[in-house]
Formats: structure tokens, C-alpha cells, sequence
């Protein structure tokens, strides 16, 4: 394995196929903008109308972006595996990169770091700038949870874009795995959650989500919600990785 790690010029080349890429990059931008852009407008029109105006939780509440965030987080992380399946792209970066595990390995890796880095930004700016907006309701970074939950957001936001990326590698189709992962996301959990009492709590969604909350009430805590996230996202890049290493190009 240690033969197929990424070198730097195969990462740097990731990146620039990123960069290069519109619509891949730009995603990577709406995580920012939706996540950070949502929140500061939810806190705009209701945070100070009354306590619990964004939920019952309140540190929850200060992410409420999140959820449209990750929409943004999950088509970046397809799109830029996707890029590789369309028109041949395949063939032509095998030709550069014969070993196919340190190409899998250096997009994912690229992925993952950017998805990281803008993750945590966002986490930082949609917790400050929502919070701009609460008035005496505003809660701050030294709020018990407050640190751990940007922290987490940022983490969270990276994990569902490598869970993306992971499915779209074994599907070759960013539109396949969106139109799969959105509804997955926003209904299924309601769905499982009430047939089978409280089975949802360990879906991705709801599972990372919780190192956002105040106060767990499940058999999940913060870290261990995000660890079950951590290992579906982990699931299903070794899917990607081994559809990559045997399907022909």
C-alpha cells in the first residue's frame, strides 16, 4: 500500500481538476455560502422573536445552515469523482497515474482536505455570524459544547462529502448518488424513526449531527454519533476504491 500512497505532483493534479472544474468547485463554495448565508438569515428573521425560536436545542439551532449545507457538501464530493467518468476522463488519468489505488487514494485526499479546511470556516462563520442576530438569546464560543460543535460542524460537512464521493465512484453517476442521498437525508430518518423506534438515530444525518446538540438523550453521544458517521463515509470509499481497482476505465 505504502507504494500507492499519493505523491505531491498526483495531489496537486487533483487540485487543479478541481479548480478547473465549475461546477465542482463552485459546490465547494455553496457549502460556505449555503450553510453560513442560511443561518445569518434564519437568526435575522426569527432569533430574537423568542427563546427556542430556531428549536428546542439551542446550540442545534445555531447550525440550523447545516442542513442545507450539506446538500452542497454531498454534490461536491460527487462531482468531482463523477468528472472522472464522463467522456473518457478515466482512461486519460490512468495514463498519467497507472497506479489506480494512488489515484483513488489522492483524489479522496484532496477531497477530504478541501471539504476540511472549508468545513471548518464554515463552521466557525455560521456559528459568529447567526449569532450576531440573537440578541439576548446569542450564545458564545465559551457556551459549554459551543467549540466542540464547530469543530464537529466542519468535520460533519467533510464526512458527507467523502460519503458522497465514495458512492459516486462505485455508481460513476453524480446524479444517481444525489438523487439517492437527498431524500435519504431529509426523509428516511422520519420515516425509520418512527417504524422502528428510533433505528434513525443511527443513519448518517442524524448520527453526526449530534456532536452539534447541547445534550444527547439516545445511545449516542457526540463523538460517538460522529463515529458512526465516520464509518459510513469510511464504508463507502472502500466501495469506491475497490469499483475503481476492478472496473475497466
Amino acid at each position: 500500500m505504502s507504494a500507492a500512497l499519493p505523491t505531491v505532483p498526483v495531489l496537486h493534479s487533483e487540485w487543479l481538476k478541481i479548480r478547473s472544474l465549475r461546477g465542482t468547485f463552485g459546490a465547494l463554495i455553496a457549502v460556505f455560502v449555503a450553510t453560513a448565508g442560511i443561518q445569518a438569515l434564519a437568526c435575522a428573521a426569527v432569533g430574537q422573536a423568542e427563546a427556542g425560536a430556531l428549536g428546542e436545542d439551542p446550540l442545534l439551532g445555531a447550525f440550523y445552515g447545516i442542513n442545507f449545507g450539506q446538500i452542497a457538501a454531498f454534490t461536491f464530493g460527487a462531482s468531482a469523482l463523477a468528472a472522472e467518468f464522463h467522456h473518457g476522463a478515466l482512461r486519460t488519468t490512468l495514463t498519467s497515474v497507472p497506479n489506480r489505488t494512488r489515484f483513488y487514494l489522492s483524489k479522496i485526499a484532496m477531497v477530504g482536505a478541501l471539504a476540511f479546511l472549508v468545513g471548518q470556516v464554515t463552521g466557525l462563520l455560521t456559528f459568529v455570524l447567526g449569532q450576531a442576530f440573537m440578541g439576548r438569546y446569542a450564545l458564545s464560543l465559551g457556551d459549554p459544547g459551543a467549540l466542540r460543535a464547530v469543530f464537529g460542524s466542519g468535520v460533519y460537512l467533510t464526512l458527507m462529502a467523502l460519503f458522497a464521493a465514495g458512492l459516486t465512484a462505485v455508481l460513476r453517476s453524480a446524479a444517481i448518488v444525489l438523487s439517492v442521498l437527498i431524500p435519504f437525508v431529509v426523509m428516511v430518518p422520519f420515516i425509520i424513526g418512527q417504524a422502528a423506534g428510533g433505528a434513525a438515530e443511527f443513519l448518517p444525518d442524524q448520527a453526526g449531527q449530534l456532536v452539534l446538540r447541547l445534550e444527547s438523550t439516545g445511545r449516542l453521544g457526540p463523538w460517538s454519533g460522529l463515529g458512526v458517521l465516520a464509518l459510513w463515509a469510511v464504508a463507502a470509499l472502500a466501495a469506491g476504491w475497490l469499483a475503481v481497482r476492478r472496473r475497466d476505465a
